[in-house]
């Protein structure tokens, strides 16, 4: 589990406490009981799951700590406290739906065979209102299979992604993934949350044939990666494929080029710059990546100063424009955007992670030798997708020496790939 976001309040286990048990009322104006069950996360005690649970039974109906609740649940089920079980099958009733929804959720991380737990579960698939996908992948995680047809009955479902876990999990449980490709189709849906989640359900089916298409389906490059890495980690080590199958998909991926994706947008006519630009912070980033293509084409020129003028006003503050405006000026081949890449290259924010990847791949399509130490330096750090594209990005700046490093990283993606490709290169005539 990631957790570098979860310290981000500056209070102890004790402090924390008391302001989640303080009445609602009773709070000043810059304190905040839903912050207070967020950074109980950081203390899986006895102490800090009773005051967890005191939340959860607090039914006082203002929204403010309805939220409280919903956020206690969701704390609970992260620090899979199992004796809290009793209490969130009580939630499964309880009118909110999103409460409903995250019980549903944190029973699954904590996980039960208790069939009067797992059949209230599987009856909210009758209660109208109430979003049905997270139902789903808990029935399917926990196999309880008395739900199946109810299940089903949701292949067709309007909603896509309950669609989507709906068909996910009626192949689980009868082990028939003849329906699977309904799910791979969903990757090139309009809607990007359809496709996001899609990507979820091939994982969660360990559905080894969808790599190639998840690697071209225009969302973030952080969901295609988990999904390839999930997989991969599925399949490798029971021989269903091989790291040699996976490696082109995982390396297009990380190279993220929009000319290798299947984008599912597109412009009745041709737009200008300014609106290409504003287009790179779009949460939607098959759109971002549509303008990015069309930057390419047809801007190319006056690019490069337009994506410095963004870099200073917002994008240096907007993680998901910083990462499409570092890649351009790679595409680019923006030689005077070095000093901004290195930058970027050691952005330790962890918002700006994928930026940091981004900017190894960008670095290495300008080709400037003064890079080769940057990205080495990139090799002892503990995130695997930076390390793999610094391993990319020497490759093609002609530096092979961090291969002696990688072969005994802690990461098996990136021994796999510093022991392949040492071979790839010895046996190269």
């Amino acid at each position: 589990m990631d957790k570098r976001f979860f310290n981000l309040f500056n209070l102890t286990e004790d402090e924390a406490i008391a302001l989640l048990d303080t009445p609602q009322d009773q709070l000043n104006e810059d304190d905040s009981r839903y912050v207070a069950a967020s950074h109980l996360i950081n203390f899986p005690t006895e102490r800090s799951i009773n005051a967890l649970m005191r939340a959860v039974q607090n039914t006082d109906p203002s929204l403010d700590n309805r939220i409280a609740r919903r956020k206690s649940v969701e704390t609970l089920g992260r620090l899979q406290a199992t004796q809290s079980l009793p209490v969130l099958h009580a939630c499964l009733a309880d009118p909110d739906c999103y409460t409903v929804e995250n019980a549903v959720w944190a029973i699954a991380e904590i996980g039960t065979q208790d069939s009067a737990i797992l059949e209230d579960i599987a009856q909210l698939l009758d209660r109208p209102g109430q979003t049905y996908r997270v139902i789903i992948h808990t029935l399917a995680k926990l196999n309880y299979h008395p739900a199946l047809e109810r299940i089903r009955k949701l292949v067709d479902d309007a909603d896509a992604p309950t669609a989507s876990a709906a068909i996910a999990t009626v192949c689980r449980l009868t082990g028939d993934y003849s329906q699977m490709e309904q799910v791979v189709a969903l990757l090139q849906h309009p809607n990007v949350f359809a496709r996001r989640l899609s990507i979820q359900d091939l994982i969660d089916t360990q559905y080894y044939s969808a790599i190639p298409n998840i690697a071209r389906c225009p969302v973030s490059l952080v969901f295609r990666l988990r999904g390839i890495r999930m997989l991969a980690e599925a399949g490798v080590p029971t021989g269903a494929i091989a790291f040699e199958t996976v490696q082109p998909y995982l390396e297009q991926t990380l190279r993220d080029h929009p000319g290798d994706l299947d984008l599912v947008h597109a412009y009745n006519q041709a737009p200008d710059l300014p609106f290409l630009i504003r287009e790179l912070y779009e949460t939607d980033f098959g759109r971002c990546y549509l303008a990015t293509k069309t930057i390419l084409e047809h801007h190319a020129d006056a690019a490069p100063a337009a994506l410095f003028a963004t870099y200073a006003e917002e994008a240096n503050n907007d993680y998901g424009a910083h990462f499409h405006v570092m890649k351009l000026f790679g595409w680019l081949k923006h030689a005077p955007a070095y000093d901004l890449l290195v930058e970027a290259l050691h952005n330790r924010q962890p918002q700006f992670q994928k930026s940091r990847a981004a900017a190894a791949i960008a670095l290495s399509e300008l080709g400037d030798p003064r890079a080769i130490p940057e990205l080495k330096a990139s090799l002892e750090t503990k995130i695997w997708d930076l390390k793999y594209a610094a391993l990319m990005a020497l490759e093609k700046v002609g530096d092979t020496s961090g291969y002696q490093t990688a072969a005994n990283d802690d990461d098996w993606l990136i021994r796999a790939k510093a022991s392949r490709d040492v071979i790839n290169r010895v046996s190269t005539p």
